[in-house]
C-alpha cells in the first residue's frame, strides 16, 4: 500500500502533464484554423459614395473595390470636391452590406462621425483604414459571402446662422479612430496585423 502511494505522485504528475498538453493543443487549434481559413479567403470590398440632395459636393471612392484577406489592414481613399464657391460643412453616415459581414468589418480610422468642412472649389482625399476580422473566415453564416460593400452618404450641416464664411484656412480632414461609442469595443488592431 505504501508503494502505491509513493507511485501515485509521479503518476499524478504524468496525468496532469498529459491533460495540460491536450488542453493546450485544443486551445491552439482553433487559432491556427482561423489563421488558415483567413489566409485562404479573398474578399472583394466594394465602395459606394453618395451625397444628399442639398449637398453641393462631388464625392466618390478613388477605387471601385479592393481585394482583402481577413485580418489584413487596408487603406483606401474617398475624394470630395465642393462644387460651390462657398465653404460647406458635411457629415457622413456609412453602411456595410451584407449585414452578416458588417459585424466583422472594423474601421480603424475614418472620416465618419466628424464634420468635414471644404472651402469653395476645394478637393480633398479622405482616408479609411479598415480590416475584416479573421473570425469572418470561419463563420458558417458568412461562408458564401465573397463581396462586401462599404457605402457612405454625405449630408450638409445646416448652419443656424445662414451661409458659412470663408476664413481662408485650408481644410483639414477630421478622422475618427476606433469604434463609435454606440458600437462598443473593436477587436484590437494588433490582432489584425
Amino acid at each position: 500500500m505504501i508503494g502505491v502511494s509513493y507511485a501515485s505522485v509521479p503518476l499524478y504528475k504524468l496525468f496532469c502533464a498529459t491533460v495540460e498538453e491536450k488542453l493546450k493543443r485544443r486551445k491552439e487549434a482553433p487559432d491556427s484554423k482561423v489563421e488558415q481559413a483567413a489566409a485562404s479567403r479573398e474578399i472583394r470590398v466594394w465602395f459606394n459614395a453618395d451625397v444628399s440632395e442639398t449637398m453641393p459636393w462631388d464625392f466618390q471612392p478613388t477605387q471601385e473595390y479592393v481585394r482583402v484577406r481577413p485580418g489584413q489592414s487596408t487603406l483606401v481613399f474617398f475624394t470630395a470636391h465642393n462644387k460651390s464657391d462657398k465653404p460647406v460643412t458635411g457629415y457622413s453616415l456609412y453602411n456595410v452590406t451584407p449585414d452578416k459581414a458588417a459585424f466583422y468589418f472594423n474601421k480603424i480610422q475614418c472620416f465618419c462621425f466628424e464634420e468635414q468642412r471644404l472651402r469653395g472649389g476645394e478637393t480633398i482625399d479622405m482616408p479609411v483604414f479598415f480590416y475584416l476580422d479573421p473570425e469572418f473566415a470561419t463563420d458558417w453564416n458568412c461562408r458564401n459571402i465573397n463581396d462586401i460593400t462599404l457605402s457612405y452618404i454625405f449630408h450638409k450641416v445646416e448652419d443656424a446662422q445662414g451661409e458659412e464664411e470663408d476664413d481662408g484656412r485650408p481644410s483639414v480632414v477630421k478622422l475618427h479612430s476606433g469604434p463609435h461609442p454606440a458600437v462598443g469595443a473593436a477587436v484590437p488592431v494588433a490582432a489584425a496585423s
